[in-house]
């Protein structure tokens, strides 16, 4: 018991507090309070004061105390379809940085695309056993956010627009149109789509890739689009298919890095050489696309401003319910590398 007491009474001893982080980073307490609820702005020059003198100084907030005070648990979830991707995990890795700089807790969930892990997040939520939700749901028709269902506060990222939540996203209808635009100005004039399936982001990376055909001038061929069951690199094995059946094709847009390592491996082993036979390009821009082999041309985007720019919106909705719905589209880049 005296032991005890003595872990408890030391857990305080020397740990930094608010008023040593203000201290530090010549602000005033409340604006670290700020940076770390989210409740009000903070213009980026003061968030990185804040959070390089939080660093410095290994500045743990108090969660019992916070919940204590303000009814709350200090943990939030993000739920992501797969865990088990290069995305996932840089995104994953962002959302902990983020969360962890603004005093909260995340607990991260595969959902596998499904409604269900969406739903029991979303029971967890209204028990108040997490203050609010990340979600990327697959689909609009399958999500569990739907109107006339009471929401607690929930965030949308990715592709999936329910305007009746806040909403973070890149527009995956002009990347994809831009990317094959890149395509059609290397003289490419025969570009396939690999990763046709049943999904938002799916459905909205094809009208980019057409829209960008019909930009360019290029004719529109339905043997160019390629279904794929995933969008892993072993799901860009149907490219041995479109290789026979269209010979001539000059270029892929794979509608993920992963899938176009895989391409880049199956026309390896098919004699095709890249880019001066055919040229091959993704989307997401995971950190392994600059080290492929040819370095991988890409769509990419900001996941740690996704990241930070998510928690935030969450933190708003928490501290207010009833405020309106906010969408707010990030920018994206066409990444050039060797292999275009």
């Amino acid at each position: 018991m005296i032991l005890w007491q003595l872990i408890r009474e030391g857990d305080d001893v020397g740990r930094a507090t608010v008023k040593d982080v203000a201290v530090r980073a010549g602000v005033s307490p409340k604006t670290v309070s700020n940076v770390m609820n989210g409740t009000f702005p903070v213009s980026p020059a003061t968030r990185e004061r804040v959070e390089l003198a939080m660093a410095e100084l290994d500045y743990v907030p108090n969660f019992s105390a916070r919940g204590l005070r303000n009814g709350r648990t200090g943990m939030i979830a993000l739920a992501l379809p797969e865990l088990n991707t290069a995305y996932s995990a840089e995104l994953a890795h962002h959302f902990v940085h983020h969360a962890r700089t603004q005093g909260w807790a995340i607990q991260i969930e595969e959902t596998k695309g499904g409604p269900d892990p969406e739903h029991q997040l979303m029971l967890r939520a209204r028990a108040r056993l997490v203050d609010g939700l990340i979600l990327n749901p697959v689909s609009l028709e399958t999500s569990a956010i739907q109107p006339g269902i009471a929401l607690p506060p929930v965030v949308v990222i990715g592709e999936v627009d329910q305007p009746i939540a806040d909403h973070v996203w890149i527009d995956n209808v002009a990347a994809s149109a831009a990317m094959v635009a890149h395509l059609a100005a290397r003289g490419r004039r025969r570009i396939a789509a690999i990763g046709i399936m049943e999904s938002e982001s799916a459905r909205l990376r094809v009208e980019g890739y057409r829209r960008g055909l019909a930009d360019a001038g290029l004719l529109y061929d339905p043997l160019l689009e390629v279904e794929t069951e995933g969008w892993g690199p072993s799901d860009a094995a149907v490219v041995d298919a479109l290789l026979e059946r269209a010979p001539e094709v000059d270029a892929l847009f794979c509608f993920t890095d992963a899938l176009a390592l895989g391409a880049l491996h199956a026309l390896a082993v098919a004699g095709r050489r890249v880019p001066s036979e055919i040229a091959v390009a993704g989307y997401d821009d995971i950190w392994e696309a600059a080290y492929f082999a040819p370095a991988l041309t890409t769509v990419g985007s900001d996941k740690s401003e996704l990241a930070r720019t998510a928690i935030d919106l969450l933190v708003r909705r928490i501290a207010d319910p009833e405020r309106a719905p906010e969408t707010i589209t990030l920018p994206y880049e066409v990444i050039v590398r060797d292999s275009t």
